[in-house]
């Protein structure tokens, strides 16, 4: 059996790995980002119209926080606003899975004199929503509600799987993740192991920071989507 790599953290895991286990791979999780509050992080919602999410971990944060989840979101994906609804959140549009799609979502669908949008944002943020919005009339505030903490080193589960070759596919989902991954595995001195293994990325930017290891084969999904990502893996490397 093929076994797959998920190196997103700990909340984001489980979907990614119950598709995968779906498609008949065995599944390692090796989350290199923790995510954790951000002590004494408040929300006043007072004459917001709404909320701008830009990942899960946006939506987790503003249900933490939020008894009332009536407020309209705009998310940035389709991962992003599942999680919100499953939240509890009751009014939600997303984008295409990227800050520029959701940007543009905004423009088109928010108008900005019915009052200011709250992004519930990292201490980390790819992009910038708040300034090319408030750059385009709208009044936006960005909150840090949430950080992530990267991981030191690899776990030695993944070390002793890497020496035994028993990584076929690796997913990464963001640059920060891959980033990090490249950086263990080179302190690790583990990079040689990668030469068998297929590495999937959820976009462009992502794939760049993947670029300078010796992977098998690197792959971009079509569009940053989970969706698109598995589509990239069943094209590629999914169990006959």
């Amino acid at each position: 059996m093929l076994q797959a790599l998920v190196t997103r953290p700990k909340e984001d895991a489980e979907p990614v790995s119950r598709a995968l286990t779906d498609r008949g791979f065995a599944v390692m999780t090796e989350p290199l980002l923790t995510i954790e509050p951000v002590p004494g992080a408040t929300v006043d919602t007072t004459g917001l119209q709404g909320l701008l999410v830009t990942s899960a971990n946006g939506a987790r944060a503003l249900a933490r926080l939020l008894p009332d989840r009536t407020l309209p979101v705009w998310a940035v994906g389709d991962g992003s606003a599942r999680v919100a609804r499953d939240l509890g959140f009751v009014s939600i549009e997303y984008a295409g899975g990227d800050v520029g799609s959701l940007t543009n979502l905004v423009l088109d669908r928010v108008d900005p004199t019915k009052g200011p949008l709250l992004h519930a944002a990292g201490e980390t943020v790819a992009g910038d929503l708040c300034g090319v919005l408030n750059a385009r009339g709208y009044d936006v505030r960005r909150e840090v509600l949430y950080r992530a903490v990267t991981a030191t080193t690899l776990s030695p589960e993944l070390c002793r799987a890497l020496h035994a070759g028993e990584i076929d596919l690796a997913l990464f989902f963001s640059p920060r993740t891959a980033a990090t991954f490249a950086t263990l595995i080179n302190d690790a001195g583990l990079g040689e192991k990668l030469a068998r293994i297929q590495a999937y990325g959820l976009s462009g930017n992502v794939t760049a920071k993947l670029r300078e290891l010796p992977w098998a084969a690197l792959h971009k999904a079509a569009e940053p989507t989970l969706a698109a990502l598995l589509a990239a893996v069943d094209e590629n490397g999914r169990p006959s």
